[in-house]
């Protein structure tokens, strides 16, 4: 199934119930929750309660009471250390929450991913999947360590302090609860404006890093073609639209800044005002009043935060659909509910009847059309045709990445589609035209094949596939990291680690992409006496590129259009005149000669 293509960026989510996920995963961990809840809750009722009461102590009692500032101030001081201690725990627990369920999310993401066909990736783009494992698991790292911390502590924060505001000077407090909105409200809006044009600041910045990677990592053909002068323009063109975006955030941010300024002082003002005529009408004490504002701070500032917390919360709501997509996601191919067993030892015959197949991002052309063939255990088997013509597609359904439309496979006489994937795979090595390594140690690369081969298994295989004197040339031998993709090494040394990893697969079936058609002659001759090795005693399919390896096969299988046209050795080919004939001397090193 195709997933939606969505830009790097989630969009936020129309309501908070993909948090849902989250809320399941962070429930693993009741010990880590209760103790963050336990800091969360005392932090906010000594930044909301604690602390304003405090301040009305100092004033009524400090200055105007017993005189014993030092007392009160003493208490101010231990409120302090408890609100200091309590939110180091807070954001321990919170972060280490956030982190462990980053971490689950992702192993279950990854991990279902490993489950899927690959018509999944052909469909999805794995740039598009990345970005997901990547950037959207950060938000949610983001949004359970911080937003929803932040969310709860402002919701206790807001309710304690009106609830306080309230018993301490209820006229007040009225006053109070209609300001707020006059002073959340351009929060919001100038925060969701500013918003977006930060986003789009942010793309106009990434568009000048395009340019500057794209052009210069391009400079010979800038320079051939004399195209500097252009480029120049170009750039200098994204820069001033860089700059005026710029400029049109830095003008909300300053209108935003000077109308919520205003606003909150203004508020701050009005208050004290009122609060002063009730002082000195004897209605309220000067601590009462001192308290007040420092809790209606507390209480707008509450407010306000949880206004940009809920945009943050819906945006992580977002982050978490995309993933779910993914976790949600099923194989295509799957093991049946009873497998049947394949036949030990192994044979290694192939059987395709009638097989007629069609990749699913192309499904009204057919790749494979009424596809027979038989391969008996041992023999080689080399397939030739044009590109297009379904050769990696057959290799793609021995495989079993692929079911196909109509007809069967057949592996020792078992339907591939009765069998457990994984069997199939384990009688199944396959050497890719250009060999594939990842960034990991030689060792680890040779040892895919067979994860527990010991060390002189390792050392036969290498040796068989002529890598033996490069590999012990290597710094730190079979332990050298290769690089990104084997990058420390040539083509022809990748190809014959390849080799050697699909030796020691020992597997009795042998797909070969036949990997010396990009080679010079002398890694040629090496590569290709380690296949000589490779193919002995073992049931082989070849995609040819090259006459020699054509002639050695048992029988040569020429594809057109997804269709078997011809079959039988070079020399009953060559004599037909037919599409063999012109591959052969158009292809191939050699005309077609006997």
């Amino acid at each position: 199934m195709a997933l939606p293509q969505t830009a790097d960026d989630p969009k936020p989510a129309k309501s908070l119930k993909p948090l849902r996920m989250i809320v399941r995963e962070a429930k693993k961990y009741p010990l880590q929750i209760i103790l963050a809840s336990i800091a969360l809750l005392v932090t906010a009722a000594v930044m909301s309660l604690a602390i304003p009461y405090g301040m009305k102590l100092v004033v009524d009692r400090g200055f105007g009471g017993d005189g014993d500032i030092d007392r009160w101030f003493r208490y101010l001081l231990l409120l302090v250390c408890v609100l200091g201690i309590g939110t180091a725990l807070r954001f321990y627990f919170v972060s280490w929450i956030g982190e462990r369920v980053v971490a689950d999310i992702r192993d279950r993401v990854y991990t279902n991913l490993l489950r899927l066909s690959p018509s999944f990736f052909e469909e999805n783009s794995p740039k598009e999947i990345s970005s997901r494992m990547t950037s959207d698991t950060a938000i949610i790292e983001t949004i359970v360590g911080t937003t929803v911390s932040v969310a709860l502590r402002n919701s206790i924060m807001a309710v304690l302090s009106v609830g306080y505001l309230f018993w301490l000077a209820p006229q007040l407090t009225v006053w109070l609860l209609a300001g707020i909105p006059i002073i959340i409200i351009p929060i919001a809006v100038f925060g969701r404006r500013l918003r977006t044009v930060s986003r789009t600041s942010q793309d106009r910045v990434a568009d000048v890093g395009g340019i500057t990677t794209e052009v210069l990592s391009a400079m010979k053909i800038v320079q051939g073609f004399n195209q500097e002068e252009r480029e120049a323009g170009r750039f200098r063109g994204a820069v001033d639209e860089t700059f005026a975006i710029a400029k049109k955030r830095i003008l909300i941010r300053s209108i935003m800044t000077a109308t919520i300024m205003t606003l909150i002082f203004g508020a701050i003002v009005l208050l004290l005002w009122r609060g002063a005529e009730l002082v000195s009408q004897g209605e309220i004490t000067g601590g009462t009043i001192t308290s007040f504002v420092v809790g209606g701070i507390i209480a707008a500032g509450s407010f306000g935060a949880l206004t940009e917390v809920y945009g943050d919360l819906l945006r992580g709501a977002g982050a978490a659909s995309r993933l779910a997509e993914l976790l949600e996601e099923e194989p295509e191919i799957t093991a049946p509910a009873r497998p049947q067993s394949l036949p030990t030892p192994p044979r290694g015959g192939l059987a395709f009847q009638n097989v007629t197949f069609s990749y699913p991002t192309r499904p009204d052309e057919e790749a494979l059309a009424d596809f027979s063939l038989r391969v008996e255990p041992g023999e080689t088997v080399a397939i030739v045709g044009p590109s297009g013509a379904g050769k990696s597609t057959i290799f793609q359904l021995v495989e079993r990445f692929y079911d196909p439309k109509a007809g069967t496979i057949k592996l020792d006489g078992v339907p591939l589609t009765q069998a457990d994937p994984a069997d199939i795979r384990r009688r199944i090595a396959l050497v890719p035209q250009e060999g594939i390594l990842f960034a990991a140690s030689a060792r680890d690369n040779l040892r895919y094949g067979a994860w527990d081969a010991d060390e002189e298994a390792i050392w036969d295989a290498a040796r068989a596939a002529n890598a033996e004197e490069f590999l012990r040339a290597l710094p730190d031998g079979l332990d050298t990291f290769l690089g990104e993709g084997g990058a420390r090494l040539s083509g022809g040394q990748r190809q014959r680690v390849a080799i050697a990893r699909a030796l020691l697969r020992d597997a009795p079936i042998l797909l070969l992409d036949e990997a010396t058609s990009a080679l010079d002659a002398e890694s040629e001759r090496l590569v290709q006496d380690a296949l000589d090795h490779l193919m002995e005693n073992r049931t082989t399919l070849v995609i040819a590129h090259r006459l020699a390896t054509v002639r050695a096969a048992d029988r040569i299988v020429v594809m057109e259009d997804g269709r078997m046209v011809e079959q039988g050795d070079h020399a009953s080919l060559s004599d037909t005149g037919g599409l063999y004939a012109r591959l052969a001397s158009l292809q191939f090193d050699e005309p077609a000669a006997k």
